[in-house]
């Protein structure tokens, strides 16, 4: 897989992600690269109703914000302002009313759909699709020409890379936005919250993660004041690389294509 490839999946296998990057020295699973999966593509979030199978047609997805948003721009943290470790040994009573409100709001997803933009640590933007149903599944279906597509089924993520022929195997519990999947969420439970922070926009809580034989990465989630929805994430690696991911045009679809969450493991071949 290329350093840009890479450095894609690090942020996406995400929401999934800086285990990409950091571990993809020591994956669990490589398949050769004579053979390339080419998953079915996935249905745009604007065309689910009139594309999902006959049993989703029944159930139309219930809209959650405005759909068909313009692509926002991404809000890239400064490197220089990054928070030491472990100065925020406690926080404040509004401090954990804003964790518990952003995990109570996590807390209640079961199924969201949308479409996100991406900017990796070069400043190069891609966009895409992502779906997802807890716990433990989500999909990444990037637009061309990436070849890219992330695969989540409850235990493996797949990091798919039609290109190149490969797909690389990793254990979910290896990402530090698993608990994003988990039916319950509790930041300051669950996480080590390092800062929680609300201005007029946002409500913005980062959370790091040490890895003795991976190193230390940042997760750094923004959640809006006004409408509690899920903006942004930026996963910053053990080398201290930022890849930030917005998403709109969120839906909380009544059901989503189990076929979406599906990681082959045996058959790569290219269809007919």
């Amino acid at each position: 897989m290329t350093a840009a490839a890479c450095g894609l999946a690090a942020a996406l296998a995400v929401a999934l992600a800086a285990s990409h990057a950091a571990a993809q020295s020591a994956p669990t699973q490589s398949t050769p690269s004579q053979s390339t999966p080419v998953p079915k593509p996935a249905p745009k979030v604007r065309d689910v109703a009139q594309t999902a199978p006959a049993a989703a047609k029944q159930a139309a997805p219930a809209v959650t914000g405005t759909t068909n948003q313009p692509p926002p721009n991404p809000i890239i943290p400064d490197p220089r302002n990054r928070a030491p470790t472990n100065i925020f040994a406690t926080f404040d009573a509004n401090q954990k009313a804003q964790a518990s409100k952003v995990s109570n709001y996590l807390s209640s997803l079961t199924l969201l759909a949308g479409n996100f933009v991406q900017v990796g640590p070069d400043g190069s933007k891609t966009k895409g699709d992502f779906y997802m149903q807890k716990p433990g599944k989500v999909r990444f279906e990037y637009d061309a020409p990436s070849p890219i597509a992330i695969i989540a089924d409850g235990s493996a993520v797949a990091v798919r890379d039609r290109k190149l022929a490969t797909q690389d195997i990793y254990p979910l519990s290896q990402t530090p936005l698993r608990f994003l999947l988990s039916d319950r969420v509790d930041l300051m439970k669950d996480t080590n919250v390092i800062s929680v922070t609300q201005d007029e926009l946002f409500i913005t809580i980062t959370i790091e993660e040490k890895q003795a034989l991976i190193g230390t990465s940042r997760l750094m989630l923004m959640v809006g004041v006004k409408d509690n929805q899920l903006k942004q994430w930026t996963v910053t690696d053990p080398q201290g690389y930022d890849t930030t991911v917005a998403v709109y045009n969120l839906e909380q679809p009544k059901k989503l294509d189990p076929g979406l969450f599906k990681i082959d493991f045996t058959n790569y071949s290219i269809p007919n």
